[in-house]
């Protein structure tokens, strides 16, 4: 039995009242973050390895199918705008294509050679990475494309939620972060989910700092695509000059980025 599979803590679930399911929920919840931290060591190689990719050129792909899919594609559609990277820098692909985002396609996760063709599709190279994300660990779009991508030389990862998987098996870098029974039996997009997207966290933005996208603790290559990034970069620019807000805002707007303007600053 998969632990991602067993049976919930509780039971009579339709008998709680709210106060009481949500408070359940949030019990379980908070095993996320201990599991998520036995895992560390596991993360801390995966994040060398992409970085010492990336820094080469290398993109990073997620590949999953259903809610694992959607938050690879989450995580990835994030990235340009915090971090100012192109769009396919980091690209998430899910099983059953863009319509799958939304609306779930009937088998699209059972077929093991798809992911690779998806993964041609975006110009898959030697030093880009896949990363599989899969609670169960057995999805064959996966581990396909996994599996695949190691035999021709790709730095290969996975995240997924049991222990000993096919999928952790085929990665080179496996992240297992085993959260146990879910509350609802078997809906991975709860607790599993809640840990993938942590993992995700993780290993993007410690990505992106060792790619030299922050400086201190601030996105100083963000995207200026409404009026609160504006002013965040305004406020980012006021601290590190002492210059007036106008004047801030001004040289912001002129460079594109709080980095371009105080890289141009400290030039003066």
């Amino acid at each position: 039995m998969k632990t991602t599979e067993s049976s919930s803590h509780y039971d009579n679930l339709e008998n709680m009242s709210i106060a009481e399911l949500i408070s359940n929920m949030n019990k379980e919840d908070q095993t996320v973050p201990v599991a998520v931290s036995k895992a560390l060591p596991a993360i801390e190689k995966l994040i060398e390895k992409i970085v010492d990719r990336m820094a080469q050129g290398g993109r990073l792909f997620y590949i999953g199918a259903g809610t694992s899919g959607r938050l690879g594609i989450l995580d990835a559609s994030e990235c340009p705008p915090t971090y100012g990277v192109s769009h396919d820098m980091v690209i998430g692909l899910i099983a059953g294509g863009d319509t799958a985002i939304r609306k779930a396609v009937e088998r699209a996760e059972d077929d093991p050679d798809q992911s690779w063709q998806d993964l041609k599709a975006n110009g898959i190279q030697e030093l880009d990475t896949v990363i599989g994300i899969a609670a169960s660990g057995t999805t064959p779009y996966v581990i396909g494309g996994v599996k695949t991508a190691r035999e021709k030389g790709l730095l290969t990862g996975c995240i997924t939620c049991n222990e000993g998987s096919p999928l952790a098996k085929v990665a080179e870098y496996p992240v297992e972060v085993v959260v146990g029974p879910e509350f609802v039996t078997g809906s991975t997009r709860m607790k599993s989910g809640t840990a993938q997207k942590l993992v995700l966290n993780m290993i993007s933005t410690s990505v992106m700092i060792k790619l030299g996208k922050v400086k201190g603790n601030k996105m100083v290559n963000m995207q200026l695509s409404n009026q609160k990034l504006v002013e965040r970069g305004t406020r980012m620019i006021m601290e590190a000059t002492g210059l007036a807000e106008e004047q801030a805002k001004e040289r912001l707007l002129k460079f594109g980025s709080v980095k371009d303007a105080l890289d141009d600053w400290k030039q003066e």
